[in-house]
């Protein structure tokens, strides 16, 4: 099949991921003429999760389309919320451990990986587990078999957060998932925690909670008013 010479325009949104010559509107660019939008997209450097309608000529089609000469792409950023099959249930790889401990406190179900798996095993995790691939790896992001992705724009911990919660819009259930592991914690009294704890903090804190999974002990301590911080940043608007 002969090329075919399209114009693209993307969502401002999307100019992160593109080279500077192709953020102008209707830049020129050449096809195989039989390759998929999709893959055009994807080749000029924007993963297919932070994309939102395609349109051709002004007309919705899928990822699958195979444009022909002459048409006008339209790439779209996604819209918020965006929702996902099921229960919000994320990924993340080995970067992005903070934010995954950030996640696990607001009661969000956040597998993390450590150590580094590789992008195949991250991916087929997400496949099998139907979990939301999160990373700042492009490249990962580009990988079919992932159940779904989100490109993690910030570096700073906090507005990774105040992204997550955007997009999805989550259920939060603060101080209901161990940090550590991510099992649901429950409630137990001093007494269960037997000599787990100092005299001090026998002493001082009544209120327990431990790990069904791993088993790890939680209470109200010194780091309290860090963690208050964040889960008030994150319901204050909720």
């Amino acid at each position: 099949m002969a090329k075919a010479e399209i114009t693209i325009t993307f969502d401002p949104g999307l100019h992160l991921f593109v080279a500077g010559p192709n953020r102008v509107p209707a830049a020129p660019v050449e096809t195989d003429g039989t390759s998929s939008l999709g893959h055009v997209v994807e080749s000029l450097g924007v993963p297919l999760t932070e994309v939102g309608a395609l349109l051709a000529d002004g007309r919705p089609v899928s990822p699958g389309h195979v444009a022909a000469d002459g048409e006008h792409i339209e790439v779209r950023k996604f819209t918020t919320p965006q929702r996902v099959e099921g229960p919000l249930r994320l990924l993340l790889d080995i970067h992005l451990g903070t934010l995954a401990r950030r996640l696990r406190l607001l009661g969000i179900d956040t597998a993390y990986e450590t150590p580094d798996i590789g992008d195949a095993a991250l991916a087929a995790r997400s496949a099998a587990e139907h979990r939301v691939m999160l990373s700042r790896d492009r490249g990962l992001l580009h990988r079919r078999e992932l159940f779904a992705g989100a490109y993690v724009y910030s570096t700073k911990p906090a507005e990774q957060v105040d992204e997550v919660l955007a997009r999805f819009e989550p259920e939060l259930a603060p101080w209901t998932r161990c940090t550590a592991c991510n099992g649901e914690l429950r409630a137990v009294t001093k007494e269960q925690m037997g000599d787990r704890l100092q005299s001090g903090t026998a002493r001082t804190y009544d209120t327990f909670a431990e790990c069904e999974s791993c088993g790890q002990a939680y209470w109200r301590g010194a780091h309290s008013t860090s963690l208050n911080a964040i889960v008030e940043r994150a319901t204050r608007n909720r």
